[in-house]
């Protein structure tokens, strides 16, 4: 039996909640790798709806959901989430959820830097969800991080306050505001100390004990590839790798671990916030997509940008991590178009290209060249097998493989688990 790694393979929202969840009912432990409470993830179980940001999505099935140490933790936002599923019946607790003890906290001063370093920005906004994110992976980087580990050791706490305020002061005193409060600070983080410490354990050890046990481990990655810090469309990506070999760094496991590699891949594409985007429609058939599909972030609430399938970039998501099978989701937001469109390549001052440049300016500048395909009027909403979706919707996703390059594992037909199309199982190596 094999691990299974779980990656978006798009502009994240291509959604992973339904299919890790669909996983995690098959695995005996999940992980979070990267990212922070800027990810949301939407399940629909029966009746129940359960919106997730931080939690790894196998809690709500009662498997083993570790945040492992490549996250940057929000406790109050982590406080907040826990409270709100267990007013939804989901037990949580010491056994079924850990914290990795060398975790970095996403502190009050990180939101703060956040917001008004975007409100500073103008027109060079980057789009972000303004939860402090990237400026705690900067503390995590520049080695002045207070981590989850600290939180029993608050008394000892002065020298790295010392190099955490000495850098904050300076830059909030560039914004005019007055320089952090450490005492508030230190106030907060003994508030919340002992609800975090129930869950802090050195993760990395519980799932070597795991893996060696010959349990199956899900890896549930964040955002997608295309907000990759180094891969992604920079300047306007997350601030973590989202690629899959960060699941061996972000959890405490070494890369022979990570096991089959799923890339979630929506059938038509969508983008939140600025940046480049090629197959974005602004017009009516844009409008379509994001009406069908409900394309309202979930952390956010923000309308999502929406347009055609773009085959370029999810076929360089899927090299850039050694992808070893997609699952295709929200097919059915296609039903009933006459006609539909994959881009298939672009056209940049004349030269086409089958990869999309690294270049802000280049990636602006792209024209995307389309394959356009015959609709189909019947629905392959609730399918849960081949015979029964159209013939033109089997067509659609066979043409998808073949332009991605990368066979399709899953087919997810609605929000709901067990509509489900499965192809070959990730769990099987």
């Amino acid at each position: 039996m094999a691990n299974v790694t779980v990656i978006g393979a798009q502009w994240g929202d291509e959604g992973k909640g339904k299919i890790v969840d669909w996983l995690a009912s098959r695995a005996d432990a999940v992980v979070r790798f990267q990212g922070g409470h800027n990810a949301g993830h939407t399940l629909v179980v029966g009746e129940q709806v359960y919106k997730l940001s931080l939690l790894p999505s196998g809690i709500v099935t009662g498997t083993l959901s570790i945040i492992g140490n490549g996250v940057v933790l929000d406790p109050w936002a982590l406080k907040a989430e826990i409270e709100k599923l267990t007013t939804q019946g989901v037990v949580i607790n010491a056994e079924n959820f850990a914290i990795a003890d060398n975790c970095p906290l996403i502190l009050p001063l990180h939101r703060d830097l956040d917001g008004l370093r975007e409100q500073a920005a103008g027109a060079g906004k980057i789009g972000t969800t303004g939860r402090g994110i990237g400026p705690a992976y900067e503390d995590k980087v520049g080695r002045r991080a207070i981590r989850v580990c600290d939180l029993a050791h608050l008394d000892a706490l002065d020298v790295q306050l010392d190099r955490l305020c000495a850098h904050h002061d300076a830059l909030r005193a560039g914004f005019g505001q007055p320089p952090v409060d450490r005492a508030a600070l230190v106030a907060e983080l003994k508030d919340i100390a002992p609800y975090v410490l129930q869950f802090a354990q050195p993760v990395w050890k519980r799932l070597n004990k795991v893996r060696k046990a010959g349990a199956r481990i899900l890896f549930e990655g964040a955002q997608g590839v295309l907000l990759d810090v180094d891969h992604g469309t920079y300047p306007f990506v997350t601030s973590s790798n989202t690629v899959s070999g960060t699941a061996a760094s972000g959890s405490g496991l070494g890369p022979n671990s990570t096991g089959f590699v799923l890339g979630i891949v929506k059938a038509y594409t969508t983008r939140v916030g600025s940046g480049p985007f090629p197959t974005e429609l602004e017009d009516a058939t844009g409008q379509r997509l994001g009406e069908r599909g409900h394309e309202f972030g979930t952390v956010t609430g923000r309308k999502r940008r929406c347009g055609w399938f773009d085959a370029v970039l999810v076929r360089q998501s899927c090299a850039i991590s050694g992808v070893t099978g997609i699952a295709l989701t929200k097919l059915d937001v296609l039903d009933g178009f006459e006609k539909v469109k994959i881009c298939t390549g672009y056209r940049l001052r004349g030269k086409v290209l089958d990869y999309f440049p690294s270049h802000a300016a280049d990636q602006a500048e792209v024209e995307p060249i389309y394959e356009e395909m015959d609709g189909w009027t019947g629905t392959t909403a609730g399918a849960r097998s081949w015979a029964d979706l159209p013939a033109q919707a089997i067509k659609y996703i066979q043409r998808v493989q073949e332009l991605i390059e990368t066979p399709v594992a899953l087919v997810s037909t609605s929000p709901e688990r067990e509509d489900t199309i499965l192809v070959r199982d990730p769990f099987v190596d």
